[in-house]
């Protein structure tokens, strides 16, 4: 070992000359690696004798720390030109996301809530966590009664007189206009609901309704038919007509299920409709005196009418949407195909 063999080296990373950090990577591997010439002299260091190593053994520490420098600054220097290389053109427009769309669910809730604020009503909300009064006693349904069993129901808590249960239905929200609100009432009830249902292309534990109150004086089984009918052609269109078939409902007396002309074959029959030229849309109703007087309302005096549909069933048949899991999987492909359906 030399004084001439550091100073050679010394000079080598003096004229070191980088572009790229490739360039300063194989530099340093060159220098400093396990067999790079810095290395190497290190080695060499350790067989000479003791007097030489007083001689070398500063000159080689200061080199190592002169060349860990060098390295840094070469990167830092190509560092700081790549950023200067690639800096923004901040005059150029900027960078564009693309933008969500509403949920189908979404769109033909807006759409119901719409028609019937056009006809007068209120728009109603309440608890998903509600009392077994409001769900079930309230609406004429008996601790034993057997309409209970129409509905399976997720339960929070049991084993008291009025346990909490996610509401089956949001006709709880109507009887909790009924105790709050004055009269006349003329509300709609949009909301989500559960039922313990095996999930299928017709069926799910939650899923969204749109209920409807009207309550005052002199209400006739005339004005819900008309109510229904002025809502199916602002929703299927001005051609459409409803039937109304018997039906039984614990609240509502009489009831009737209401079947709208189908929009596809225009009730000539189609695979949509099952060759019937109808489809089921909603249940209805007048409201049932022990109702009215559950919450408060004289029956004698007061009637009313109410109705009910699943948001969802009136999105399929609007579109044509064949399996109801579509709606809760977030497949970006279905969802897209909404993106313009807005106007009613």
């Amino acid at each position: 070992m030399t004084q001439e063999n550091i100073e050679k080296v010394l000079a080598e990373l003096n004229a070191l000359d980088c572009k790229t950090e490739k360039e300063v990577e194989q530099a340093r591997v060159r220098f400093l690696g396990k067999k790079g010439e810095i290395t190497a002299l290190f080695e060499e260091f350790r067989s000479v004798d003791g007097d030489q190593k007083r001689l070398f053994g500063r000159p080689l520490n200061e080199l190592k720390q002169k060349a860990v420098a060098r390295i840094e600054e070469l990167k830092a220097g190509v560092q700081d030109g790549g950023a200067e290389e690639s800096k923004e053109d901040l005059s150029m427009p900027g960078q564009q996301y693309e933008l969500g769309s509403r949920h189908p669910v979404s769109i033909v809730r807006q759409q119901i809530v719409d028609i019937f604020r056009k006809f007068g009503y209120d728009v109603a909300e309440g608890p998903e966590i509600e009392d077994d009064y409001h769900v079930f006693e309230a609406l004429n349904f008996p601790p034993n009664h057997p309409a209970r069993d129409m509905q399976d129901t997720f339960f929070v808590s049991a084993g008291h007189l009025n346990p909490l249960l996610l509401r089956t239905h949001t006709s709880s929200v109507q009887v909790r206009s009924m105790e709050s609100m004055p009269l006349p009432i003329r509300v709609i009830c949009p909301g989500r609901v559960f039922r313990n249902e095996a999930i299928s292309a017709r069926a799910h534990c939650i899923f969204h309704q749109v209920e409807g109150l009207y309550v005052d004086e002199n209400v006739t089984f005339a004005d819900l038919k008309q109510a229904i009918l002025l809502f199916a052609r602002e929703m299927f269109g001005a051609d459409a007509q409803i039937r109304m078939r018997p039906s039984f409902f614990p609240f509502t007396e009489p009831s009737a299920e209401v079947d709208v002309s189908c929009n596809i074959c225009h009730g000539k029959g189609c695979n949509i409709c099952k060759g019937t030229g109808w489809l089921e849309i909603m249940g209805c109703g007048m409201v049932d005196p022990n109702v009215l007087e559950a919450s408060g309302i004289d029956s004698k005096k007061y009637s009313g009418f109410a109705f009910g549909m699943g948001i969802e069933r009136i999105a399929m048949l609007k579109w044509q949407v064949n399996d109801l899991r579509h709606y809760f999987e977030n497949d970006l492909r279905f969802l897209h195909e909404f993106e313009s359906a807005t106007e009613v």
